[in-house]
């Protein structure tokens, strides 16, 4: 590569002291030029385990410039979630002249090799928007954490090859997916200046999800780059506490994005998926969560503010709903099997995929 261009590592730190030996150590190693990369720390205070700064100050800024890329760490006040604390280091790249980010999970760390192969892709096609790389297990490395993320057609997000073997997955260099993982994904500064940062109201979870659907519905892709490699200390556990989000997201996702004809075709299923999901949620002992997605919804003030997030979406869409449905799949597949109930693996899951394949494929062809 003649020219590299600048990438601005955006690492989202809350109780990150666990970690930071690991990423220090991985970032020392990574083989793109230093010079041309800034690691963007924006501490986010959790008001479980406060601020992260000293245990930054102590175990990372000492190699700032040296063994390390530059670092810039940026304090914040409060917490402002997944999407509003990511867009401080975005927002911060965007003003320092940085042509891509790479959003970095706070549990997990890169290989030496993960940001070469994400910018010969994206500097050769200039159609892709967002590129993610393979999320491998940690200590497991044996197997995948996620080879994208997988869209079901009623507006779910899961981990696509969840505890596959890297060995029996065959991976292209280059595959388009549904949308890419917020935990290690690249994006371009440029289009982010013309279209927008990720959705702060969406404060946590799928808004990965809606910013990779909101480049798909301009014409750009979103892209998997297997070669890219980053290793992920995931834990399903703590995701499915975040229930409510999980919930209240996808209702906005699929309000912003699908026509009304679509979200009509898809109600009856809708609605049989909702009595699942209250038996799931009482099962998991979340029904004060699901009950408070509804309070959510039927507030007037919140239904007005994603009405008009749609009217924004639907003006600047150039694509159909049947294209959107292409990169989406008809089952919902839990990531742990301990998770799977007889209800979904032998009835829920045939139903929808009887539907998807009448309804969706069939019927929807704006």
């Amino acid at each position: 590569m003649s020219e590299y261009p600048k990438i601005a590592i955006i690492y989202l730190s809350f109780h990150c002291e666990p970690y930071l030996d690991d990423v220090v150590s991985a970032l020392k190693k990574v083989s793109y030029p230093k010079d041309k990369l800034e690691l963007v720390i924006v501490d986010n205070p959790h008001p479980q385990y406060g601020p992260s700064v000293r245990a930054i100050e102590e175990t990372v800024m000492p190699f700032s410039g040296r063994e390390l890329p530059q670092v810039t760490l940026l304090p914040q006040k409060e917490n402002l979630g997944f999407a509003g604390g990511n867009n401080v280091g975005i927002q911060w790249a965007i003003d320092h002249g940085y042509e891509y980010v790479y959003l970095h999970n706070g549990d997990g760390f890169v290989a030496v090799n993960v940001f070469a192969p994400l910018v010969e892709v994206m500097e050769e096609d200039k159609s892709i928007a967002v590129a993610q790389s393979s999320l491998i297990l940690y200590p497991d490395t044996e197997y995948l954490n996620n080879a994208g993320n997988a869209f079901h057609y009623l507006g779910f997000g899961f981990c696509d090859e969840y505890r596959s073997y890297v060995a029996d997955v065959k991976l292209p260099r280059v595959k388009e997916i549904s949308y890419a993982s917020g935990a290690a994904m690249m994006a371009r500064t440029d289009l982010i200046k013309q279209y927008g940062m990720l959705d702060e109201d969406f404060f946590l979870y799928h808004e990965d999800l809606e910013w990779c659907f909101r480049f798909r519905v301009l014409g750009y892709k979103t892209v998997l780059i297997s070669d890219s490699v980053f290793f992920h200390k995931y834990q399903f556990s703590r995701s499915i506490d975040k229930f409510y989000y999980m919930e209240r997201n996808r209702y906005g996702v699929m309000l912003m994005f699908f026509r009304w004809p679509t979200l009509l075709l898809l109600l009856p299923m809708a609605l049989v998926l909702e009595a699942g999901l209250w038996l799931f949620a009482w099962r998991g002992g979340w029904t004060r969560q699901k009950a408070a997605v509804y309070r959510y919804w039927f507030n007037f003030k919140n239904l007005k503010l994603w009405l008009g997030k749609r009217k924004r979406i639907q003006k600047m869409r150039t694509v159909s709903d049947r294209f959107l449905f292409e990169f989406s799949v008809p089952g919902i597949y839990f990531q742990e099997k301990a998770m799977e109930t007889p209800l979904l693996k032998y009835v829920g899951n045939p139903l929808m995929k009887l539907y998807y394949y009448i309804v969706v494929k069939g019927l929807i062809w704006w």
